[in-house]
């Protein structure tokens, strides 16, 4: 595959991507609790996670280049969306009175997504580049071995690097601190066990695409810096 060439697996991959960032977004506000434990989790914890998964397998098999590339789309689209769904949340209510508590449940559940998708924005943007970094730099110094530490690894680093800025930014003034913190770390635990017991089916799948694509990318020559966008 040529440097600015797409297939349709990687568009296909991207786009699952990109699609379970922005869906995720609209299921932050709702907490559920764990097991009648006296834990919380948001309900993007069901999804959220796969964006780190693929982001590893595109890392993995396409290099850092086009991880980048995919971060960048993503960061992009969700920005729409935020930005729509708070227009749509200003429009005038409905004429007909039938219609006020959808138009106002509506806006209960909307009006959040907008701060939410900002702290989600930064965050992703920091975590997934700085997964996408050490997927891409363990991969060259292990000539390409063990997959799934490298994953595991870098996930750590990109999780907790997107909990810390997400996690208080949306929450701040809503929740107590200490409800944040413990959402974080939690969420941080939760995300790293949902990779763990997904890495077999992550490592089959990083190895199918690489025999499909024919090609297994090792980023020796390339720049790590996040807003070089058009060197994709």
């Amino acid at each position: 595959m040529s440097k600015n060439h797409f297939s349709t697996r990687f568009v296909l991959i991207a786009t699952t991507l990109i699609v379970c960032l922005i869906t995720s977004n609209f299921f932050v506000p709702r907490l559920w609790q764990v097991a009648g434990l006296p834990l919380q989790l948001s309900g993007a914890v069901l999804l959220f996670p796969v964006t780190y998964i693929l982001n590893d397998c595109v890392t993995e098999v396409y290099g850092y280049r086009k991880a980048r590339f995919v971060i960048w789309i993503a960061f992009v689209l969700s920005a729409f969306v935020a930005m729509m769904s708070q227009l749509i949340c200003w429009l005038p209510a409905p004429l007909q009175e039938e219609s006020l508590p959808v138009a106002e449940a509506f806006n209960s559940l909307f009006s959040m997504v907008p701060r939410t998708t900002i702290a989600s924005l930064f965050a992703f943007f920091v975590g997934s580049t700085v997964n996408a970094w050490i997927m891409s730099r363990m991969k060259v110094a292990s000539e390409g071995r063990r997959f799934g530490s490298r994953a595991i690894l870098s996930s750590v680093g990109g999780e907790v690097s997107d909990s810390l800025i997400f996690y208080p930014a949306a929450f701040w003034g809503v929740l107590p601190l200490s409800v944040v913190m413990q959402l974080a770390v939690t969420q941080v635990c939760v995300k790293l066990l949902y990779e763990l017991v997904a890495l077999p089916l992550t490592s089959w799948f990083v190895n199918s695409v690489k025999r499909a694509e024919g090609i297994d990318t090792y980023d020796r020559k390339v720049s790590y810096n996040p807003f070089k966008i058009k060197d994709f």
